[in-house]
Protein backbone atom coordinates (compact mmCIF):
# COMPACT_ATOMS: atom_id res chain seq x y z
CA UNK A 1 0.00 0.00 0.00
CA UNK A 2 1.57 3.77 -0.88
CA UNK A 3 2.17 5.83 1.33
CA UNK A 4 -0.73 8.09 0.24
CA UNK A 5 -3.27 5.27 0.55
CA UNK A 6 -2.00 4.55 4.55
CA UNK A 7 -2.14 8.29 4.59
CA UNK A 8 -6.05 8.11 3.53
CA UNK A 9 -7.24 5.15 5.25
CA UNK A 10 -5.70 6.79 8.54
CA UNK A 11 -7.70 10.18 7.87
CA UNK A 12 -10.63 8.28 6.34
CA UNK A 13 -11.16 5.65 9.66
CA UNK A 14 -10.38 9.03 11.93
CA UNK A 15 -13.49 10.90 10.48
CA UNK A 16 -15.05 7.89 10.73
CA UNK A 17 -14.22 7.28 14.57
CA UNK A 18 -15.39 10.77 15.36
CA UNK A 19 -18.55 10.66 12.98
CA UNK A 20 -20.89 11.85 15.67
CA UNK A 21 -18.71 14.88 16.63
CA UNK A 22 -18.82 16.13 13.15
CA UNK A 23 -22.60 15.83 12.77
CA UNK A 24 -22.99 17.26 16.03
CA UNK A 25 -20.83 20.27 15.15
CA UNK A 26 -22.38 20.91 11.78
CA UNK A 27 -25.73 20.18 12.85
CA UNK A 28 -25.38 23.43 15.45
CA UNK A 29 -23.62 25.32 12.97
CA UNK A 30 -26.78 25.07 10.50
CA UNK A 31 -28.96 25.51 13.37
CA UNK A 32 -27.94 28.94 14.08
CA UNK A 33 -26.83 29.81 10.12
CA UNK A 34 -29.53 28.43 8.50
CA UNK A 35 -28.96 30.33 5.20
CA UNK A 36 -25.66 29.34 4.66
CA UNK A 37 -26.54 25.55 4.19
CA UNK A 38 -30.39 25.30 2.75
CA UNK A 39 -28.66 25.23 -0.93
CA UNK A 40 -27.90 21.02 0.23
CA UNK A 41 -31.57 20.68 0.82
CA UNK A 42 -32.17 19.92 -3.31
CA UNK A 43 -29.29 16.90 -3.22
CA UNK A 44 -29.86 15.53 -0.14
CA UNK A 45 -31.17 12.40 -2.40
CA UNK A 46 -28.06 12.23 -4.66
CA UNK A 47 -26.04 12.26 -1.64
CA UNK A 48 -27.77 9.79 0.10
CA UNK A 49 -26.99 7.82 -3.36
CA UNK A 50 -23.45 8.54 -3.10
CA UNK A 51 -23.61 6.25 0.72
CA UNK A 52 -25.69 3.75 -0.98
CA UNK A 53 -23.32 3.37 -3.82
CA UNK A 54 -20.35 3.22 -1.08
CA UNK A 55 -22.63 0.09 0.69
CA UNK A 56 -22.52 -1.69 -2.76
CA UNK A 57 -19.00 -1.41 -3.41
CA UNK A 58 -18.45 -3.36 0.00
CA UNK A 59 -21.42 -5.75 -1.05
CA UNK A 60 -20.95 -9.58 -2.83
CA UNK A 61 -23.16 -12.23 -2.95
CA UNK A 62 -21.38 -13.78 0.25
CA UNK A 63 -22.87 -11.52 1.64
CA UNK A 64 -26.18 -13.20 1.82
CA UNK A 65 -24.64 -16.14 2.26
CA UNK A 66 -26.08 -16.49 6.01
CA UNK A 67 -30.14 -17.05 4.43
CA UNK A 68 -29.09 -20.35 3.01
CA UNK A 69 -26.92 -21.31 6.35
CA UNK A 70 -29.14 -20.09 8.87
CA UNK A 71 -32.53 -18.93 7.43
CA UNK A 72 -34.49 -19.06 10.27
CA UNK A 73 -32.33 -16.69 12.18
CA UNK A 74 -31.78 -14.33 9.31
CA UNK A 75 -36.03 -14.41 8.60
CA UNK A 76 -36.27 -13.28 12.91
CA UNK A 77 -34.14 -10.52 12.07
CA UNK A 78 -35.57 -8.92 9.25
CA UNK A 79 -39.03 -9.50 10.35
CA UNK A 80 -38.23 -8.15 14.06
CA UNK A 81 -36.77 -5.39 12.14
CA UNK A 82 -39.73 -4.11 10.01
CA UNK A 83 -42.49 -4.94 12.83
CA UNK A 84 -40.41 -3.96 16.18
CA UNK A 85 -39.41 -0.81 15.06
CA UNK A 86 -42.73 0.69 12.62
CA UNK A 87 -44.72 -0.49 15.98
CA UNK A 88 -41.97 1.27 18.81
CA UNK A 89 -42.55 4.43 16.78
CA UNK A 90 -46.56 3.72 16.38
CA UNK A 91 -46.66 3.42 20.02
CA UNK A 92 -44.38 6.51 20.76
CA UNK A 93 -46.01 8.95 18.06
CA UNK A 94 -49.53 8.14 19.84
CA UNK A 95 -48.15 8.44 23.55
CA UNK A 96 -46.37 11.54 22.87
CA UNK A 97 -49.47 13.05 21.00
CA UNK A 98 -46.71 14.07 18.30
CA UNK A 99 -48.40 16.52 16.04
CA UNK A 100 -48.59 14.99 11.97
CA UNK A 101 -45.75 15.92 10.10
CA UNK A 102 -43.35 14.82 13.23
CA UNK A 103 -45.01 11.75 14.24
CA UNK A 104 -45.02 10.62 10.24
CA UNK A 105 -41.16 11.30 10.72
CA UNK A 106 -40.86 9.38 13.69
CA UNK A 107 -42.93 6.36 11.66
CA UNK A 108 -40.40 6.74 8.18
CA UNK A 109 -37.46 5.95 10.91
CA UNK A 110 -39.33 3.06 11.94
CA UNK A 111 -40.24 2.30 8.83
CA UNK A 112 -36.68 2.06 6.83
CA UNK A 113 -34.03 -1.30 6.84
CA UNK A 114 -31.32 -1.43 9.38
CA UNK A 115 -27.95 1.05 8.99
CA UNK A 116 -25.04 -0.01 7.82
CA UNK A 117 -22.94 1.10 10.95
CA UNK A 118 -24.92 -1.83 12.81
CA UNK A 119 -22.47 -4.16 11.11
CA UNK A 120 -19.25 -2.33 12.52
CA UNK A 121 -21.47 -2.02 15.79
CA UNK A 122 -21.68 -5.78 15.93
CA UNK A 123 -17.94 -6.36 15.37
CA UNK A 124 -16.97 -3.80 18.13
CA UNK A 125 -19.57 -5.57 20.75
CA UNK A 126 -18.25 -8.77 19.48
CA UNK A 127 -21.40 -10.35 17.96
CA UNK A 128 -21.86 -12.80 15.00
CA UNK A 129 -21.19 -9.82 12.18
CA UNK A 130 -21.89 -12.87 9.25
CA UNK A 131 -25.63 -12.71 10.83
CA UNK A 132 -25.49 -8.95 11.21
CA UNK A 133 -23.97 -7.96 7.22
CA UNK A 134 -26.99 -10.72 6.01
CA UNK A 135 -29.70 -9.28 7.79
CA UNK A 136 -28.82 -5.50 6.39
CA UNK A 137 -28.25 -6.62 3.30
CA UNK A 138 -31.97 -8.43 2.69
CA UNK A 139 -33.54 -5.26 4.64
CA UNK A 140 -32.36 -3.26 2.44
CA UNK A 141 -33.10 -5.36 -0.44
CA UNK A 142 -36.73 -5.75 0.99
CA UNK A 143 -36.93 -1.77 1.45
CA UNK A 144 -38.04 -0.34 -1.97
CA UNK A 145 -41.55 -2.50 -1.10
CA UNK A 146 -41.74 -3.10 2.67
CA UNK A 147 -40.93 0.80 4.30
CA UNK A 148 -43.73 2.08 1.44
CA UNK A 149 -46.21 -0.04 2.37
CA UNK A 150 -45.79 -0.44 5.76
CA UNK A 151 -45.46 3.52 6.18
CA UNK A 152 -48.22 4.02 4.20
CA UNK A 153 -50.35 1.38 6.45
CA UNK A 154 -48.84 2.86 9.50
CA UNK A 155 -49.07 6.81 9.18
CA UNK A 156 -51.64 7.37 6.73
CA UNK A 157 -53.84 8.75 9.59
CA UNK A 158 -51.63 11.90 9.68
CA UNK A 159 -50.93 12.47 6.01
CA UNK A 160 -52.05 11.44 2.88
CA UNK A 161 -48.67 10.17 0.60
CA UNK A 162 -48.77 7.72 -2.45
CA UNK A 163 -47.26 4.82 -1.59
CA UNK A 164 -45.52 4.25 -5.05
CA UNK A 165 -43.76 7.55 -4.76
CA UNK A 166 -41.98 6.16 -2.19
CA UNK A 167 -40.84 2.82 -3.13
CA UNK A 168 -39.69 4.84 -6.65
CA UNK A 169 -37.62 6.92 -4.53
CA UNK A 170 -36.35 4.41 -2.94
CA UNK A 171 -35.54 2.16 -5.43
CA UNK A 172 -33.47 5.55 -7.19
CA UNK A 173 -31.89 6.54 -4.42
CA UNK A 174 -31.11 2.96 -2.36
CA UNK A 175 -31.45 0.02 -4.88
CA UNK A 176 -29.69 1.55 -7.99
CA UNK A 177 -26.71 2.83 -6.63
CA UNK A 178 -26.13 0.01 -4.32
CA UNK A 179 -26.39 -2.32 -7.51
CA UNK A 180 -24.95 -0.30 -9.76
CA UNK A 181 -21.83 -0.67 -6.94
CA UNK A 182 -22.35 -4.17 -6.51
CA UNK A 183 -21.62 -4.69 -10.84
CA UNK A 184 -18.53 -1.98 -10.69
CA UNK A 185 -17.48 -4.51 -7.44
CA UNK A 186 -17.51 -7.48 -9.46
CA UNK A 187 -16.05 -6.05 -12.63
CA UNK A 188 -12.86 -3.99 -11.57
CA UNK A 189 -12.54 -5.45 -7.77
CA UNK A 190 -8.67 -4.76 -7.93
CA UNK A 191 -9.41 -1.13 -8.55
CA UNK A 192 -12.57 -1.06 -6.04
CA UNK A 193 -9.98 -2.77 -3.19
CA UNK A 194 -8.26 0.74 -3.13
CA UNK A 195 -10.78 3.22 -3.64
CA UNK A 196 -12.87 1.60 -0.77
CA UNK A 197 -10.70 2.87 2.01
CA UNK A 198 -12.09 6.54 0.87
CA UNK A 199 -15.81 5.36 1.66
CA UNK A 200 -15.95 6.17 5.06
CA UNK A 201 -14.86 9.72 4.75
CA UNK A 202 -16.90 10.27 2.11
CA UNK A 203 -20.14 8.48 3.85
CA UNK A 204 -19.68 10.72 6.82
CA UNK A 205 -19.35 13.88 4.31
CA UNK A 206 -22.35 12.61 2.91
CA UNK A 207 -24.22 12.15 6.15
CA UNK A 208 -22.69 15.12 7.31
CA UNK A 209 -24.21 17.04 4.26
CA UNK A 210 -27.57 15.49 4.42
CA UNK A 211 -28.07 16.23 8.72
CA UNK A 212 -27.44 20.52 8.05
CA UNK A 213 -29.54 20.31 5.13
CA UNK A 214 -32.17 18.78 6.91
CA UNK A 215 -31.45 21.07 9.95
CA UNK A 216 -31.16 24.36 7.90
CA UNK A 217 -34.62 23.50 6.52
CA UNK A 218 -36.43 23.49 9.67
CA UNK A 219 -33.94 25.20 12.06
CA UNK A 220 -37.54 27.44 13.56
CA UNK A 221 -39.32 24.31 13.81
CA UNK A 222 -36.84 22.80 15.93
CA UNK A 223 -36.23 25.41 18.32
CA UNK A 224 -40.44 24.55 19.26
CA UNK A 225 -40.15 20.53 19.30
CA UNK A 226 -36.74 19.99 19.05
CA UNK A 227 -36.72 18.61 22.87
CA UNK A 228 -39.42 16.35 22.17
CA UNK A 229 -38.13 14.95 18.87
CA UNK A 230 -34.83 14.23 20.97
CA UNK A 231 -36.41 12.31 23.79
CA UNK A 232 -38.65 10.58 21.08
CA UNK A 233 -35.52 9.47 18.72
CA UNK A 234 -34.09 8.28 21.84
CA UNK A 235 -36.59 6.23 23.29
CA UNK A 236 -37.45 4.85 20.00
CA UNK A 237 -33.48 3.47 19.31
CA UNK A 238 -32.88 1.85 22.76
CA UNK A 239 -36.07 0.23 23.23
CA UNK A 240 -35.11 -1.14 19.99
CA UNK A 241 -32.02 -2.10 21.59
CA UNK A 242 -33.90 -3.96 24.62
CA UNK A 243 -36.52 -5.44 22.32
CA UNK A 244 -34.30 -6.71 19.55
CA UNK A 245 -32.32 -8.58 22.41
CA UNK A 246 -35.39 -9.81 23.88
CA UNK A 247 -36.09 -11.65 20.82
CA UNK A 248 -33.18 -13.29 20.96
CA UNK A 249 -33.75 -14.67 24.55
CA UNK A 250 -37.79 -15.55 23.13
CA UNK A 251 -36.17 -17.61 20.06
CA UNK A 252 -33.10 -19.30 22.60
CA UNK A 253 -30.51 -17.82 20.29
CA UNK A 254 -26.81 -17.56 21.58
CA UNK A 255 -25.02 -14.73 23.09
CA UNK A 256 -23.74 -13.59 19.94
CA UNK A 257 -26.79 -13.62 18.07
CA UNK A 258 -28.68 -11.66 20.69
CA UNK A 259 -26.36 -8.85 20.36
CA UNK A 260 -26.80 -8.46 16.95
CA UNK A 261 -30.18 -8.86 17.07
CA UNK A 262 -30.63 -5.86 19.52
CA UNK A 263 -27.64 -4.07 17.06
CA UNK A 264 -29.46 -4.43 13.79
CA UNK A 265 -32.81 -4.02 15.38
CA UNK A 266 -31.87 -0.85 17.49
CA UNK A 267 -29.76 1.23 14.61
CA UNK A 268 -31.97 2.36 11.92
CA UNK A 269 -31.15 3.67 8.04
CA UNK A 270 -32.44 7.04 8.64
CA UNK A 271 -30.30 8.86 6.59
CA UNK A 272 -33.03 7.11 4.00
CA UNK A 273 -35.73 8.38 6.32
CA UNK A 274 -34.35 11.85 6.52
CA UNK A 275 -33.58 11.97 2.71
CA UNK A 276 -37.07 10.43 1.90
CA UNK A 277 -38.71 13.30 4.17
CA UNK A 278 -36.60 15.65 2.70
CA UNK A 279 -37.26 14.80 -0.86
CA UNK A 280 -41.43 14.84 -0.04
CA UNK A 281 -40.78 18.16 2.07
CA UNK A 282 -39.38 19.56 -1.64
CA UNK A 283 -42.63 18.25 -3.29
CA UNK A 284 -44.39 20.10 -0.76
CA UNK A 285 -45.85 16.63 0.13
CA UNK A 286 -44.87 17.10 3.57
CA UNK A 287 -43.50 19.35 6.42
CA UNK A 288 -40.09 19.74 6.53
CA UNK A 289 -39.92 18.88 10.33
CA UNK A 290 -40.93 15.09 8.86
CA UNK A 291 -37.23 15.25 8.23
CA UNK A 292 -35.94 16.17 11.56
CA UNK A 293 -36.24 12.69 13.27
CA UNK A 294 -34.15 10.76 10.80
CA UNK A 295 -31.40 13.43 11.06
CA UNK A 296 -31.71 12.98 14.59
CA UNK A 297 -31.27 9.36 14.77
CA UNK A 298 -28.79 9.66 12.55
CA UNK A 299 -26.33 11.51 15.03
CA UNK A 300 -27.71 9.88 18.01
CA UNK A 301 -27.29 6.02 17.44
CA UNK A 302 -23.91 6.81 15.96
CA UNK A 303 -23.99 7.77 19.69
CA UNK A 304 -25.91 4.98 21.36
CA UNK A 305 -24.32 2.90 19.01
CA UNK A 306 -20.39 2.53 20.19
CA UNK A 307 -21.58 2.65 23.73
CA UNK A 308 -24.12 -0.61 23.67
CA UNK A 309 -21.36 -2.38 21.45
CA UNK A 310 -18.68 -1.29 24.13
CA UNK A 311 -20.95 -2.64 26.95
CA UNK A 312 -21.69 -5.97 25.14
CA UNK A 313 -18.25 -6.29 24.61
CA UNK A 314 -17.55 -6.90 28.45
CA UNK A 315 -20.53 -9.45 28.05
CA UNK A 316 -18.68 -12.53 27.79
CA UNK A 317 -20.46 -15.21 24.80
CA UNK A 318 -21.30 -18.84 25.76
CA UNK A 319 -18.41 -20.95 25.29
CA UNK A 320 -17.25 -22.35 22.25
CA UNK A 321 -20.05 -20.59 20.17
CA UNK A 322 -18.26 -18.43 18.26
CA UNK A 323 -16.23 -21.16 16.78
CA UNK A 324 -20.06 -22.68 15.86
CA UNK A 325 -20.84 -19.78 14.22
CA UNK A 326 -17.53 -19.55 12.52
Amino acid sequence: MSSFLRSLAAVSAFFSKTFAIWVIIFALISYYYPEGFKFLLPYVAILLGVVMFGMGLTLSLHDFSEVFKRPVQVLIGIVGQFILMPAIAYALALSFNLEPAIAAGVMLVGCCPGGTSSNVMSFLGKGDVPLSVTITACTTVLAPVVTPALFYVAAKQWIDIDPLVMFFSIVKIVILPIVGGVIINALFRSTVQKVVLALPLVSVVAIIAIVTAVVAASAQRIAETGLLIFVVVALHNCIGYALGYLLGVVFKMKTQQKKTLAIEIGMQNSGLAASLAAGLAAKSLIDPIAAVPGAVFSVWHNISGPVLATFFANIKNTDNEEDEIK
